[in-house]
């Protein structure tokens, strides 16, 4: 796996080392993998590639700020005549683009193709691309090849969201856009082999099937641990039983992706979940049940003007809301957005590496880029000040566990946002 920031300095490669969730990618590609391979994992955030060493094949997984770099790795093994396979969200959206550096490339996930694609390799007749079947199973569990260190682990126990949010990269693919469920046996197996208190879980939203959520949560209740989730926001709001058995289960807090304060931006992004005169009641709700409300916010919407991050800041105390994450528009490939920036001549830069939701990448149309950084940078700094941040400790009647996990959730997000907002990009 590429790194996300391979100049990363000391201070921020400590910084990831601490705040970056566990990728679930390699290990569930390694669960799919056959013992009579010899399997070597390697997540260059965290281990350096050794390109001396022997490989028959190597697979790189790539999302779109890491594709350049993942291609420049492809390239280097395959100057060295080793065979290299490319997948993961950006090649499944620019497939001829990752052709070019890829003997073979997976279109879609890797479960349905990746045994094939070992066959294959074997008799040295690799096909240029795989494309993973419509029927396919969600099947793959994390192996235990993997033992990089992570604050924070993950567990998948749903794929897919039938939403299809028109900037989402996840919806818009040709898998993700399909729910699929893990038998919940296996995910409390999953849940019980993570050695530390705590985990969070890595799917889209834990509230599309409300009463597959309740049974597993039922399920792990007796194994005392700690946890986050996303949810989206009608359905917590009006499932109280899911609240309880959620909280009863370990749950400290659930993240909701309101996105925007305006109405019509909700409306044309196809967020038909969020009703911005509920956002209040839904932090109230979950604080009443014990637990944290971590709000997500994109700025950059076409009616979004200079006024729209005080405005939203305004909303965040108005809501009392815990934390929040905060990112910028960005037009992934593969999206509806991306193909109406596209025809619009809106967009400013296809240097992938930008692609990371903290740059400005398209001409906003009411904002200039500057704008932008400068209004999010406003708000972060509000936000996350000391003052407020030692409010947000003492200011609700939450435990201990759910205290100390948001004030991680709150300090990291401060420190993340300060190294990612304070060096602007600013085409033009």
């Amino acid at each position: 796996m590429p790194s996300i920031k391979p100049d990363a300095n000391l201070y921020e490669k400590l910084i990831m080392k601490f705040t970056m969730w566990s990728p679930l990618t390699l290990q569930c590609i390694a669960s799919l993998t056959d013992d009579c391979h010899e399997l070597t994992i390697i997540d260059e955030n965290y281990r350096k590639i050794r390109y001396s060493d022997n490989y028959d094949i190597v697979a790189i997984s790539t999302f779109t700020s890491t594709a350049l770099h993942a291609y420049e790795i492809a390239d280097e093994f395959r100057r060295r005549c080793v065979k290299v396979v490319l997948g993961g969200y950006h090649p499944t959206a620019l497939p001829e683009e990752a052709k070019k550096h890829a003997d073979a490339v997976v279109i879609g996930e890797a479960e349905g193709v990746w045994k094939k694609i070992l066959e294959d390799a074997e008799k040295d007749e690799l096909n240029s691309f795989y494309i993973s079947p419509a029927n396919n199973s969600f099947i793959s569990s994390p192996s235990s090849h993997y033992n990089g260190f992570f604050v924070m682990r993950g567990v998948e126990a749903t794929r897919g969201c039938i939403y299809k949010c028109n900037f989402c990269s996840i919806s818009n693919s040709p898998m993700g856009c399909r729910f699929r469920k893990k038998p919940v046996e296996r995910v409390v197996k999953e849940i019980e082999s993570i050695k530390c208190r705590g985990f969070v879980f890595y799917d889209s939203s834990l509230t599309l099937d409300m009463e597959y959520t309740k049974e597993l949560f039922r399920e792990i209740k007796h194994l005392n641990k700690k946890f986050a989730c996303f949810g989206n926001a009608d359905a917590l709001l009006r499932d109280e039983e899911l609240l309880e058995i959620s909280y009863n289960a370990g749950c400290v807090a659930w993240a909701v992706g309101f996105e925007s304060v305006s109405p019509n931006t909700l409306k044309k992004i196809g967020k038909k979940s969020n009703k911005i005169e509920e956002y209040g009641k839904i932090v109230k709700k979950i604080n009443d049940c014990g637990m944290a409300l971590i709000g997500s916010f994109v700025f950059g919407f076409d009616d979004d003007t200079p006024d729209t991050f005080n405005h939203t800041l305004n909303m965040l105390y108005r809501w009392n809301i815990d934390s929040i994450g905060v990112n910028i528009l960005t037009p992934f490939p593969g999206t509806p957005l991306f193909k109406k920036l596209e025809s619009e001549k809106r967009i400013l830069t296809k240097d992938w590496s930008k692609y990371d939701l903290y740059h400005v990448v398209f001409q906003p149309k009411k904002l200039t880029p500057q704008e932008i950084y400068d209004g999010i940078n406003e708000i972060t700094e509000d936000f996350f000040s000391l003052k407020n941040i030692i409010k947000k400790f003492f200011g609700k009647n939450f435990g201990i566990v759910t205290k100390s996990a948001l004030l991680y959730h709150i300090i990291s997000s401060k420190i993340v946002y300060k190294i990612c907002f304070e060096k602007n990009f600013v085409y033009g």
